[in-house]
């Protein structure tokens, strides 16, 4: 069995990470308080070369094929619906990636806050991009 991956799913979950990312660093949400944690100024954000922003596109992509590809693993074991398998991978994922986080942000001691915005963005970001693969099916 060769797993099948569907690529309109990966993109459109890739680009709904940028798309969690926006809403969830957006000044009105999250956004005010991390630059303050993490001390930028807008001048500082505005001045910012586009390198991070290529880094989350190209591991947002990562991710996306990444999760595409286990949906389909799990749900050639599982054998749920495939939405039920993708988000259920999504978690598993989640597991291993919010807590190396976090363990990453307390050695290097930072705020518990900034853990805590950084780790649900990454949390809920794994989830929408399962949900995305999800429907999108194979």
């Amino acid at each position: 069995m060769e797993a099948q991956v569907n690529l309109v799913g990966v993109l459109l979950a890739t680009l709904s990470s940028m798309v969690v990312g926006s809403v969830w660093y957006a000044k009105p949400v999250f956004g005010k308080t991390w630059m303050k944690l993490v001390g930028l100024t807008d001048k500082d954000f505005k001045e910012m070369s586009w390198t991070p922003m290529v880094f989350a596109i190209v591991r947002s992509a990562f991710l996306a094929y990444l999760l595409a590809y286990l949906a389909f693993v799990a749900n050639a074991f599982y054998g749920n619906s495939f939405t039920q398998d993708s988000l259920k991978v999504a978690f598993m994922i989640s597991l291993i990636v919010v807590p190396t986080m976090v363990m990453h942000d307390l050695f290097e001691g930072r705020r518990k806050k900034i853990s805590l915005i950084n780790g649900l963005h990454e949390f809920v970001t794994i989830m929408v991009m399962a949900l995305v693969i999800g429907v999108v099916g194979l």
